[in-house]
């Protein structure tokens, strides 16, 4: 595992203990930083915290406090607070 993607899995727990204090800001600058180191090392973010952070404004979603969780034909919907949807599919 090279440098890069170990300060992605911190940054991705860092993320996720700010958003579950409630310091929605800190949390949107760590996800910030992981895509931005990411992208620098043409790496890819791990599945979950790709899934668990919105594209549009790099808040890291919270089901239940800042996201919306749906369940349509086959497909999880996850709908930010900024109106953003992202859609993953499951299966049943």
């Amino acid at each position: 595992m090279s440098i890069a993607e170990e300060r992605i899995e911190r940054l991705a727990g860092l993320a996720r203990d700010a958003a579950a204090e409630c310091r929605d800001d800190r949390a949107r600058e760590y996800v910030r930083l992981a895509r931005r180191l990411a992208e620098r090392n043409r790496l890819s973010l791990p599945r979950d915290f790709q899934r668990f952070a919105c594209d549009a404004c790099d808040a890291y979603l919270r089901p239940g406090k800042n996201a919306r969780v749906r369940l349509q034909d086959g497909h999880v919907v996850l709908t930010c607070d900024c109106g953003s949807h992202a859609r993953y599919p499951y299966d049943s």
